[in-house]
């Protein structure tokens, strides 16, 4: 039986992100993907023209469904859109915090459309971080969500609110190589690290996420499912640099 996980997120008209790329990492990944939609947007590559917000009731409907249908072996969030759907989403998961929880907290779009306010990102640090296995953020996400510059201090920040692990991801920083740093609170820091190509393939934030959260859900441990999920982002954009 293949494993099962939930992907909550927002739709992309252009297939480049969001759910589109989740199923499609899930599915290459031998996992079978149980979308759950939060918002619709139309976009491009180039910039998001509208979002059509689902309510959050019926997000934690679908979540609750989800749930229901059979045995989830991760779960993954994307996209929230807003405070109330955070806060939905997390009224669910308090009861299945069992399930390895990974947050990749989208707080823009590549084209730096913002896609969650002030007060969600506040209501992801209360009520979802202490639910987590593991959150991404990319180097601008996490400078959004600590106030800190530096990754170790940016991790130490998020460990204490309650996250079981950071992985902060370096695509957005400087260098021949593209570096992911995961922090543990119980284990020394590990880093990933991959050559920086000259290209470029929207929803890499989305295909890392979902990937770790296929690894952890066939079982491997943190560090196994992070390095796993770093190449497999990095065949990808070799793949597209060719």
């Amino acid at each position: 039986m293949k494993p099962v996980v939930i992907v909550i997120g927002g739709t992309d008209s252009s297939g480049g992100a969001g759910l589109s790329r989740d199923i499609a990492t899930l599915t290459e990944l031998g996992c079978e993907a149980r979308p759950l939609v939060t918002a619709v947007t139309a976009q491009t590559d180039l910039a998001v023209h509208a979002v059509a917000a689902i309510s959050p009731d019926h997000v934690a409907q679908q979540l609750s469904s989800a749930l229901a249908t059979g045995p989830v072996s991760a779960i993954k969030t994307g996209m929230l859109h807003s405070r109330e759907t955070v806060l939905a989403v997390a009224e669910v998961l308090a009861d299945f915090a069992t399930i390895p929880l990974v947050i990749d907290p989208v707080l823009a779009s590549s084209s730096g459309t913002p896609l969650l306010d002030l007060d969600g990102i506040a209501a992801i640090k209360t009520h979802l971080l202490p639910l987590c296995t593991l959150v991404t953020p990319n180097l601008p996400e996490a400078r959004m969500l600590t106030g800190n510059e530096h990754p170790e201090l940016q991790a130490k920040a998020l460990l204490k609110l309650g996250a079981a692990a950071v992985l902060v991801k370096g695509g957005h920083g400087d260098g021949e190589m593209s570096i992911d740093r995961l922090f543990q609170s119980d284990l020394p820091a590990a880093e990933f690290a991959a050559p920086r190509l000259n290209t470029s393939l929207r929803g890499t934030g989305c295909m890392l996420a979902s990937a770790i959260a296929a690894n952890l859900g066939l079982g491997k441990s943190r560090h196994e499912a992070c390095s796993l999920a770093k190449e497999f982002v990095s065949h990808k954009l070799r793949q597209a640099a060719i």
